[in-house]
């Protein structure tokens, strides 16, 4: 069980799972959607996913035809992505877990699309979209 929270506190949550793979994503969506140079994301099954308190302040934003970014719209904490055509699984921010991981990123993706002034400096493998 893996649980997580945005900033203020407002919206928490429960994973009755494991994270997916986990993947940095340099598109300019994620970017923008973060304010940061890439998002950390890991795919988790929707199913297992959980709110365990009022989550009045949870919105989202429908960023690309049938992509939802989820947020705090209190603290503005990105959680998660959504597709309605994908409803078995979302795209967890992992930054907003408070429960410690030892699972790494294994990929860069979208790397054709990544800010100008950012250097990846780590072995991984790169993609300039999503493989």
């Amino acid at each position: 069980m893996l649980k997580g929270s945005c900033l203020c506190g407002s919206v928490q949550y429960q994973i009755d799972g494991e994270l997916g793979d986990i993947m940095i994503c340099h598109c300019q969506k994620c970017r923008k959607a973060n304010g940061t140079a890439y998002a950390t994301n890991a795919a988790v099954n929707t199913s297992e996913f959980h709110f365990i308190n009022d989550h009045s302040t949870v919105a989202e934003y429908e960023s690309t035809p049938g992509v939802f970014r989820v947020f705090c719209q209190k603290c503005g904490s990105p959680l998660y992505s959504r597709r309605p055509g994908m409803p078995d699984v979302l795209r967890l921010r992992i930054g907003t877990l408070d429960t410690p991981i030892t699972t790494k990123p294994g990929t860069h993706i979208f790397v054709g699309s990544k800010a100008e002034w950012e250097d990846i400096h780590d072995d991984l493998p790169q993609y300039d979209e999503r493989p």
